[in-house]
């Protein structure tokens, strides 16, 4: 039987201040193509994030149009956009969010 795989177009966005959170990621990179889903890890004893995210796109041209935008500032600070590398493992992993 053949495993089910399916295509993720997902960046790794990496410097993210503390005082921005999920909903104004999503708002920020949506102007780019339909956000599916945006993860932020937290740290469990701060609660705080730890200053990076995924996100991913419904269609490649989403992340293709994010990730040729060549500053992408939020709120001041200047976050580092790249390909998430790691995508096509983590899309048969099992999504608990």
């Amino acid at each position: 039987m053949a495993a089910h795989t399916k295509k993720a177009f997902e960046i790794f966005v990496s410097k993210i201040p503390w005082t921005l959170a999920s909903k104004e990621m999503r708002e920020y990179f949506g102007q780019f193509g339909q956000v599916r889903k945006c993860v932020f890890p937290f740290d469990r004893e701060t609660g705080f994030h730890r200053g990076f995210c995924r996100i991913v796109y419904g269609t490649e041209e989403g992340l293709q149009n994010a990730l040729q935008k060549e500053a992408h500032i939020v709120e001041g600070s200047r976050l580092h956009v790249q390909l998430n590398r790691t995508a096509p493992r983590r899309s048969r992993e099992r999504d608990d969010s």
